[in-house]
């Protein structure tokens, strides 16, 4: 079994995989005061949830975007697995050209992503991730990462509304039932989803400006279900691109 790790700045996935098959998948909090051995009893007790044996695991790979975090990581799975981790980075092999000013600036799962996306659509792709930050990966028909943007995430640009307008409730992200809000409440989730769709499409339509050709657009993240039916653009959602994303770059690393 491959244990595949993405820490990000909110969560961490972790993915069991057979082969090219996730069997397993798991979400917990970001917390960066976690220590070593705190993560070695989780990485037990979530493999005891699932029913796995932990002398199954027999690779593991990682991607991260909070450094302190991964490094933690690392050492935990080497005491739970006894295995070397494989951390996305400079050295790598990914197979992709990175056409970035400097490539070391990209963010690992903004990599992986795009790999996963290649991988999945053989052609020229957008990804959106509806994380924390709401990236935009750019990948050529060549399957050379181009570069992409970056936008405060839904949750970032709502928890700054409700922090600073006195008057205004803290609500759920939500679609609301139409557009034109008649309460409060519906008119902030009007705002905040129709508003944020409408970022992201405008957004992709300036992107597909700039690459000639047919280009697909694939979303991932966890808001990814929920606006993914409401954009033009978004074609199709991938709730474990990340996952997928590192197996692929352990198949051709390890």
């Amino acid at each position: 079994m491959l244990l595949a790790v993405d820490v990000g700045n909110t969560h961490i996935v972790l993915g069991l995989y057979e082969g090219e098959r996730l069997v397993h998948d798991f979400r917990i909090e970001s917390s960066r005061g976690r220590t070593v051995d705190e993560l070695h009893v989780l990485l037990h007790n979530l493999l005891g949830v699932a029913g796995v044996d932990r002398s199954k695991v027999r690779g593991s790979i990682l991607a991260s975007v909070v450094p302190t975090l991964g490094e933690v990581f690392v050492e935990a799975v080497d005491r739970a697995f006894d295995l070397d981790m494989l951390v996305v980075g400079p050295g790598l092999k990914t197979g992709m050209p990175i056409l970035y000013e400097n490539p070391r600036e990209v963010g690992a799962d903004r990599i992986v992503n795009a790999v996963a996306a290649y991988d999945r659509c053989e052609g020229a792709v957008v990804v959106v991730d509806l994380g924390t930050a709401t990236t935009f990966d750019c990948i050529s028909e060549r399957g050379e990462y181009l570069g992409g943007c970056i936008a405060p995430g839904i949750s970032i640009s709502a928890n700054a509304l409700f922090s600073r307008a006195a008057k205004l409730p803290r609500v759920e992200i939500k679609k609301p039932p139409r557009t034109i809000g008649r309460n409060t409440v519906h008119s902030m989730q009007a705002g905040i989803i129709f508003g944020y769709v409408g970022l992201i499409d405008g957004l992709v339509d300036r992107i597909r400006e700039e690459m000639p050709g047919e280009v697909s657009v694939l979303a991932t993240g966890g808001l990814a279900p929920l606006l993914t039916p409401e954009s033009r653009c978004i074609q199709d959602f991938d709730e474990f691109l990340t996952l997928d994303g590192l197996r692929i770059l352990w198949d051709r690393n390890r």
